[in-house]
Order: C-alpha cells, then sequence, then structure tokens
C-alpha cells in the first residue's frame, strides 16, 4: 500500500517557527523540544553560545541546519577541546563549508572557549555563573504576540557587559538575550503556543516576572 502522509501536527505554535508555505520540519522540531528548555550542561551552553554569535546577521534556521557541521568541526562543541585549537585549526575551519567560514566568528568561538573555562573555574561551573543573571530560576513571560517580545533586557544587557569584560565577543545584549531564550532563563512562548504552558508560563497578562 502507498505510504499516507504524515497528519499535519494541530498544536498551536510561536509564529516564528512556521514561516513559509511549509514549515522547516528542523525549526519546528527545535521550538517544540529545545527553545525555552532550561538548560544547564556547560557543554550544550557553550554549543549555544556559539551558534548564537554565529547567526549574527544571518537566520536562526540557517545556523541550526549547520549545527552538525559545527559539531564535527568544532571537536563535539567541547570547550575544554576548542580552547586548544591553534591558528592551523583556524585556518583549517575558515574552508570547512560545514560551518559559517566568517573570520571573526571562528576566531571568536576559539577565543570564547578560552573565557568559558575561566568563568567555570572562577564559578564552579559556567551554569551555576549564568543562571545568576535571572535569579537562579527561568523568567516566566506571557506574550500574546511576537511584536511584544524584546529584543534585549536590563538581564541581557547585564549579562552581555559582564561577558565582554572577561573576554567574550560576539555577545552583545541582543545575542545574550537570544542565548537566554534559547537555553530557558527565559519562557518566551506564547500564551497561544503549546509549550508556553508546558515550560511553566502563566495565564495570559502581566508577565510573572520581569526581564527588565
Amino acid at each position: 500500500m502507498p505510504q499516507q502522509p504524515p497528519v499535519p501536527d494541530p498544536r498551536p505554535r510561536c509564529p516564528w517557527c512556521l514561516t513559509g508555505a511549509r514549515p522547516d520540519p528542523v525549526y519546528v522540531r527545535y521550538h517544540d523540544q529545545e527553545w525555552g528548555v532550561p538548560l544547564h550542561d556547560d557543554r550544550a551552553l557553550f554549543e549555544l553560545l556559539v551558534l548564537e554569535g554565529a547567526q549574527a546577521g544571518l537566520t536562526w534556521l540557517m545556523v541550526l541546519k549547520k549545527r552538525a557541521g559545527y559539531r564535527q568541526a568544532f571537536a563535539g562543541l567541547d570547550p575544554e577541546l576548542v580552547a586548544r585549537f591553534t591558528e592551523a585549526d583556524a585556518e583549517r575551519l575558515k574552508n570547512d563549508p560545514g560551518i559559517i567560514r566568517n573570520r571573526q566568528k571562528i576566531a571568536a568561538a576559539i577565543g570564547n572557549a578560552r573565557a568559558f573555562l575561566a568563568v567555570a573555574e572562577a564559578f564552579g561551573s559556567f551554569d551555576a555563573y549564568l543562571w545568576r543573571f535571572v535569579g537562579g530560576a527561568p523568567v516566566q513571560n506571557a506574550w500574546t504576540e511576537l511584536r511584544q517580545v524584546p529584543a534585549r533586557t536590563d538581564a541581557s544587557d547585564a549579562l552581555s557587559k559582564d561577558l565582554l569584560e572577561r573576554g567574550f565577543k560576539f555577545a552583545g545584549s541582543t545575542i545574550c538575550y537570544a542565548f537566554m531564550q534559547s537555553a530557558g532563563l527565559v519562557n518566551d512562548h506564547l500564551t497561544g503556543c503549546f509549550r508556553h504552558r508546558e515550560l511553566g508560563g502563566p495565564f495570559p497578562g502581566r508577565p510573572t516576572s520581569s526581564t527588565g
């Protein structure tokens, strides 16, 4: 018998993952399974930092589709291994089609690995350092429309300022806020999205916590 086409998933989602006539399954899967989920694993946090920095000026979907390439090119995105990369490694990466071949972004990923390890040593883990900026628990917002979601907040400004002072690159406030959303420090799923309540979001109305 011929295979039947998959039944569309009717659950309501944030519109940013449904762009185009046929939403990209990579984007939808990321929205459903990863975006906004509280993340506490240092290696995974480093991976997100690298990918968020790589996104600057590009689309997040483009970066997501190169994530496997980044993992292969950057030693599994293990910060301890990336921190040991040499100039020869940087030159190799500039010719790797599996990643975004931007000289500054490649150098930032290597330099950020070293800064990441320094933070982890100072605070016990990068996770312990990062979650201080939201008081240790996710900020639960209750936005009803995409236009309400901020691009930066006082918390992302503070994180960005501190990261830059510690030697991180591609760590501006907008990038930091996107990182905070991805890593679940902030629940910015819209109230009409099925993931909003699953991740502890409040009923529509004013946010229960302020992102600044």
